[in-house]
Protein backbone atom coordinates (compact mmCIF):
# COMPACT_ATOMS: atom_id res chain seq x y z
CA UNK A 1 0.00 0.00 0.00
CA UNK A 2 1.14 3.46 -1.05
CA UNK A 3 1.67 6.05 1.95
CA UNK A 4 1.06 9.46 1.98
CA UNK A 5 3.70 12.08 1.07
CA UNK A 6 3.43 15.56 1.89
CA UNK A 7 5.89 18.59 0.48
CA UNK A 8 5.54 21.73 1.77
CA UNK A 9 7.53 25.07 0.01
CA UNK A 10 7.98 28.12 2.02
CA UNK A 11 9.20 31.44 -0.38
CA UNK A 12 10.89 34.01 2.27
CA UNK A 13 10.61 37.79 1.54
CA UNK A 14 13.90 37.64 0.06
CA UNK A 15 12.78 34.80 -2.43
CA UNK A 16 14.25 32.00 -1.19
CA UNK A 17 12.50 28.74 -1.05
CA UNK A 18 12.43 25.80 1.70
CA UNK A 19 11.23 22.19 0.27
CA UNK A 20 10.23 19.81 3.28
CA UNK A 21 9.03 16.56 2.53
CA UNK A 22 7.17 14.62 5.25
CA UNK A 23 6.18 10.66 4.73
CA UNK A 24 9.19 10.22 2.39
CA UNK A 25 12.25 8.31 4.28
CA UNK A 26 15.54 7.67 3.26
CA UNK A 27 16.01 8.47 -0.72
CA UNK A 28 12.45 8.76 -1.39
CA UNK A 29 12.52 12.71 -0.42
CA UNK A 30 15.75 13.10 -2.65
CA UNK A 31 13.84 11.96 -5.43
CA UNK A 32 10.88 13.61 -5.04
CA UNK A 33 12.12 16.91 -4.79
CA UNK A 34 15.04 16.63 -7.90
CA UNK A 35 13.13 17.67 -10.52
CA UNK A 36 11.99 20.43 -8.48
CA UNK A 37 15.62 21.71 -7.10
CA UNK A 38 16.59 21.43 -10.69
CA UNK A 39 13.88 23.80 -11.75
CA UNK A 40 14.69 26.31 -9.00
CA UNK A 41 18.70 25.94 -9.75
CA UNK A 42 21.08 26.21 -6.82
CA UNK A 43 20.90 24.22 -3.24
CA UNK A 44 22.15 26.49 -0.58
CA UNK A 45 21.52 24.44 1.93
CA UNK A 46 20.12 20.82 2.78
CA UNK A 47 19.14 19.74 6.18
CA UNK A 48 18.15 16.05 6.94
CA UNK A 49 15.56 15.07 9.41
CA UNK A 50 15.64 12.26 11.79
CA UNK A 51 12.66 10.85 9.06
CA UNK A 52 15.44 10.70 6.35
CA UNK A 53 17.55 7.94 8.38
CA UNK A 54 14.21 6.26 8.97
CA UNK A 55 14.27 2.78 7.27
CA UNK A 56 12.24 2.66 4.01
CA UNK A 57 9.25 0.53 4.84
CA UNK A 58 9.61 -2.91 2.75
CA UNK A 59 7.52 -5.15 1.85
CA UNK A 60 7.96 -9.52 2.15
CA UNK A 61 5.34 -11.52 0.58
CA UNK A 62 5.02 -14.94 2.18
CA UNK A 63 3.51 -17.83 0.72
CA UNK A 64 1.49 -20.46 2.14
CA UNK A 65 3.92 -23.65 1.69
CA UNK A 66 1.12 -25.31 -0.19
CA UNK A 67 3.55 -25.99 -2.99
CA UNK A 68 1.00 -27.02 -5.97
CA UNK A 69 2.93 -28.79 -8.33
Amino acid sequence: MATKKDIFFTIDENGEVKIEVKGAPGEDCMKLTKEIEEALGLVGERTLTSEYFQKEDQTIEVGSGSGNG
